[in-house]
């Protein structure tokens, strides 16, 4: 439980608190005072009318203000389920796409600049598919530490979902063949910029 859903519990649990204290007769009252000060005058009906409809009215802000915050709890974080759903799409989405490597690069197949910038891609890929409840922020998407230039394994996770995925992207040469850009020439002929195909899979557990 989050500090902000153990403050909503709180509030509801003094609200129902000053709901029973608007529920104490006038008698037990006036007793209770005779005991402590029995001295003190004694309180009018009047006083009590008033003292019950403030403690139902700050009661019910309470609650009011409790419940509000409950929505705003569940706005900033993920359950199971949206996640689950978020990475299936994310996955869809992501499995048969396509991307460029670096043009600069010597042997841009053994490059692996690449690895960090999909992970950008996957995290926004998931909050994309979150759903209209579920928060447009939170996803983290760490690559793993044996990852290479043809294979990339990432560990996906998001704020307040107690599940974790690993997500597999394969990436290979375009059967396509690599971009050419219309216009441009090389020092030794046409310029190309290497072109690549992504698979991706994704399965519940860790990498």
């Amino acid at each position: 439980m989050d500090a902000l859903t153990k403050l909503n519990v709180l509030g509801l649990v003094l609200s129902a608190g000053l709901l029973a204290m608007a529920c104490v007769k006038a008698d037990r009252v006036r007793a209770w005072r005779a005991r402590v000060n029995p001295s003190a005058e004694e309180l009018p009906d009047a006083a009590f009318v008033v003292a019950r409809v403030a403690l139902v009215a700050t009661a019910g802000v309470g609650v009011y203000l409790s419940v509000q915050a409950f929505g705003v709890s569940d706005d900033m974080s993920w359950d199971d389920s949206e996640l689950t759903s978020a990475m299936q799409g994310a996955t869809d989405a992501l499995d048969g796409s396509s991307g460029y490597g670096d043009m600069y690069a010597d042997d841009p197949d053994s490059d692996t600049g690449w690895i960090d910038e999909y992970a950008t891609k996957i995290e926004d890929e998931v909050v994309e598919h979150g759903g209209g409840d579920a928060p447009q922020s939170g996803v983290d998407a760490t690559p793993a530490d044996y990852n290479t230039a043809s294979e990339a394994r990432y560990r996906v996770t998001a704020s307040g979902a107690g599940t974790a995925y690993c997500l597999t992207v394969t990436r290979t040469r375009s059967k396509d063949g690599d971009y050419e850009p219309p216009g441009i020439a090389g020092g030794e002929g046409t310029l190309t910029i290497p072109s690549y195909d992504f698979a991706v899979t994704t399965r519940q557990g860790p990498c």
